[in-house]
């Protein structure tokens, strides 16, 4: 499995966090926008993460609009509009020796760099 980041290219936090990385060169970008994530990517994604609503962003502008914090959201749901809308994952992701690291936490981003280091 090769080591892979999928981001948003018009995300200035994105943009910033990929600046930081050491050795970047050893990552495939995948701009979601672009290039939506496929129900494959979707399930490796899950299966390193255990769950669809882990990889879900509630702070999407979508979630908010379409009011989905009121409903009663299931993995399938999740997993429905992580397929149906980029703005739904939470990014950055970076898939890096067969572990996942999901969005842009401070903590986050210290473990992708110490993994790519």
């Amino acid at each position: 499995m090769e080591n892979k980041i999928y981001y948003l290219a018009s995300c200035d936090t994105c943009r910033k966090i990929i600046k930081s990385l050491p050795n970047s060169d050893r990552l495939t970008f995948h701009d979601i926008r672009q290039n939506p994530i496929t129900e494959q990517e979707l399930e490796e994604m899950y299966q390193l993460s255990g769950s669809y609503e882990a990889l879900f962003s509630k702070k999407a502008q979508l979630y908010k609009s379409m009011d989905l914090k009121n409903k009663n959201l299931t993995e399938a749901d999740f997993k429905k509009y992580l397929l149906e809308h980029y703005t739904f994952l939470s990014r950055p992701v970076f898939i890096i020796v067969d572990k996942i690291y999901i969005g842009n936490g401070q903590k986050n981003i210290i473990e992708v760099i110490k993994a790519l280091t």
